[in-house]
């Protein structure tokens, strides 16, 4: 009898799990247990529909050091397969891929159905099958063979099951793992904007920053990169890097506290008021709404020199040391509170899962029950923004459906 494969879970973890999986053994039986009626959700909408499959990142250590949760888990693992495997992975699959200037590595098409389109196209040329609405509630393990239990009572046999459902908002999600023996850490949100519901600054919604340094007042945590101002406070890159280093803190602080924000990213005071005294020598009768000297945008300029309760309107030579000083906080050192966040639906991210201790990194095996593996953020793994997600997915689905098929 052929071995048996149950992936619990049609995201992008559990399609490599079962590609890789008949790809190590082709004469094994592979099919797909997924909750709902569509698979690669999160694929198709990731990256504005674009899919940011990876990032070009491509010395391990480097690679490793994006992940808030399971940085040393992934080191080992990126070894077997990382963002130049993704690269080699898709490309040979016909798969074009460009990378930004950024790192962000998407595909050419530009388009996340290019990647779906793929993984469909190889699981129906391995006999991979894929069976819908099948919401597990259940897994025992006797004689050696698994069944799998869906709340309908409906049942599935296998000699090998690898779990790749995600990362499950609430505990509960899991609890037919924990029911196993296996460890939760408890869920919590990860990569999500903040909240600044009493604060002017959302009137400025689409104004971006390029270079932005943003921290945690009271913490040592800071992101850097642009800053997006929307109608609800802010995101962007620098934003969420906030969100993911900080998603215990911020979560024990019950997402309120204040944000301080240098506008121009890591200038010092010292050189910023060289260059405002200088702008006020070379150009003193102008006024300040008509001559901006930094990286942002005329109407975020307007915005903080009011912040600093000065008059747009004033000519740069009427800026008195008062003023001056506080126009310098204000760049540098603008604080803003936040009341709130928002996380992006089907596209959320969560901090914890299945513990990582009772994972073998080289197989992706639980060390508890044999022949039960995990690949995706069903672990306590997640990644900042950028393609480091799906990278954790692919490198982890490669591991785990390899031994599965393999052992």
């Amino acid at each position: 009898m052929p071995k048996s494969i149950a992936v619990i879970g049609g995201g992008a973890a559990g399609f490599f799990a079962a590609l890789s999986a008949k790809s190590a053994n082709p004469n094994c039986n592979v099919f797909i247990l997924e909750r709902s009626a569509k698979v690669l959700s999160k694929v198709k909408i990731s990256g504005g529909g674009r899919c940011n499959v990876t990032n070009a990142t491509f010395e391990i250590d480097a690679l490793s050091k994006n992940y808030p949760r399971g940085e040393r888990f992934l080191r080992k693992a990126f070894a077997q397969f990382n963002a130049q495997s993704t690269v080699d992975w898709f490309e040979t699959r016909g798969i074009r891929l460009k990378t930004y200037p950024d790192n962000c590595i998407f595909p050419q098409s530009n388009t996340s159905q290019s990647i779906i389109d793929c993984f469909l196209f190889d699981a129906t040329a391995k006999n991979i099958e894929v069976i819908y609405q099948f919401h597990v509630q259940a897994i025992r393990k006797d004689n050696e063979v698994f069944t799998i239990t869906s709340i309908t009572g409906n049942e599935m046999k296998a000699d090998a099951v690898i779990v790749t459902v995600g990362g499950q908002p609430k505990r509960s999600g899991i609890s037919w793992v924990e029911n196993l023996g296996h460890t939760i850490i408890e869920p919590v949100p990860s990569l999500f904007t903040f909240n600044m519901p009493n604060e002017t600054i959302r009137e400025l919604m689409g104004n971006v920053v390029e270079k932005s340094t943003v921290k945690i007042e009271g913490t040592k945590l800071m992101g850097q990169g642009p800053l997006l101002v929307t109608h609800w406070g802010m995101s962007g890159p620098a934003i969420l890097q906030l969100s993911a280093w900080g998603a215990r803190v911020l979560e024990g602080l019950n997402y309120h506290f204040f944000v301080l924000v240098n506008w121009l990213n890591e200038t010092s005071e010292e050189s910023l008021r060289g260059v405002l005294a200088a702008t006020m020598t070379q150009h003193g009768a102008k006024k300040m709404s008509n001559l901006n000297p930094f990286p942002v945008t005329n109407r975020l300029w307007e915005f903080l020199v009011q912040r600093a309760e000065i008059n747009p309107e004033n000519r740069w030579n009427e800026l008195g040391k008062k003023s001056l000083n506080k126009l310098v906080n204000t760049l540098i050192n603008d604080r803003y509170a936040v009341s709130g966040k928002t996380t992006f639906k089907e596209e959320f991210v969560t901090a914890g899962g299945v513990s990582l201790s009772e994972i073998e990194v080289k197989s992706m095996e639980s060390k508890i029950i044999p022949g039960l593996y995990f690949a995706g953020e069903v672990m306590d793994i997640d990644g900042i923004t950028g393609g480091f997600n799906f990278q954790a997915a692919w490198t982890t689905g490669f591991i785990a459906g390899k031994n599965a098929a393999s052992s």
